[in-house]
């Protein structure tokens, strides 16, 4: 068993896991989604998106597009929560809730394209 793809594969499901955690429930419910869930994913995103540089394959070029995307959108997210947290002065607007749950799909769609390539990887890797 390689170590380092069992760390890699776990970095990447973690990211899109908490990502998935993060943008579940009802899109203009602020309650339903945890900032912290959110500052997680942003966390585990950017690991993932380290692991990913040392590979210099076509996949691996491809996995990092995937989390360059994914962490470019979580980001993005993160900064547009703060601003609304420090700018409105009760609770977030449904329309500022959704916003920020938005860019959090997109993240998700690109992590989800990660794991299937990790999944086709893998598969591929048992052929040889």
């Amino acid at each position: 068993m390689n170590l380092e793809k069992v760390v890699f594969s776990f970095v990447v499901l973690l990211a899109a896991t908490l990502n998935f955690g993060f943008f579940i429930g009802e899109l203009g419910d602020p309650a339903m989604h945890s900032p912290w869930e959110l500052y997680a994913a942003v966390i585990v995103n950017v690991i993932a998106l380290v692991l990913k540089f040392g590979d210099r394959t076509l996949m691996g070029a491809t996995h990092l597009a995937t989390s360059l995307v994914a962490v470019l959108q979580l980001f993005t997210a993160t900064c547009l929560l703060v601003y609304f947290q420090n700018t409105q002065p009760d609770e977030l607007t449904p329309r500022a809730i959704s916003m920020v749950v938005s860019l959090s799909g997109g993240a998700l769609l690109a992590n989800v394209v990660s794991l299937v390539l990790l999944v086709v990887e893998t598969i591929s890797f048992q052929r040889r």
